[in-house]
């Protein structure tokens, strides 16, 4: 009997609708940051959702990874992780990491990306061609 409850669970969360941004863009999209709170970046900064409840990319220096698992429009970040590189840009990485963290909205328009918080703070992706 334990064993057909546990399928069955399984089964169903298995066929459960992603309701993350994960669910919203391709697992190959690449999303290039284009400013941080109104700010051109130059350095390519990235972020990717590689699978369900994960995000991960590129930063100036380092790869970086987290957990997202907050469903559309919310976005929340946890356990951000990345090599530990240093370069001449690790100043704009900790501004971009600290950014991402404070994150709590998501939306995606066409080839446009947006974070954003209740305090004014964003960052604009595009899709990387």
């Amino acid at each position: 009997m334990k064993k057909i409850a546990l399928i069955a669970l399984l089964t169903l969360t298995a066929c459960q609708k992603d309701e993350t941004i994960s669910g919203q863009t391709d697992a190959s999209d690449t999303w290039l940051l284009i400013q941080m709170n109104g700010e051109p970046i130059v350095p390519d900064i990235t972020l990717t959702f590689p699978e369900k409840g994960r995000i991960a990319g590129r930063a100036p220096c380092n790869t970086y990874f987290a957990s997202q698992t907050a469903p559309l429009p919310w976005f929340e970040v946890s356990g951000i992780a990345s090599t530990k590189r240093a370069c001449p840009n690790l100043k704009l990485e900790t501004a971009y990491f600290q950014t991402l963290d404070s994150m709590t909205l998501i939306e995606r328009k066409g080839d446009t990306l947006l974070l954003s918080d209740d305090a004014h703070q964003s960052l604009e992706f595009k899709l990387r061609d």
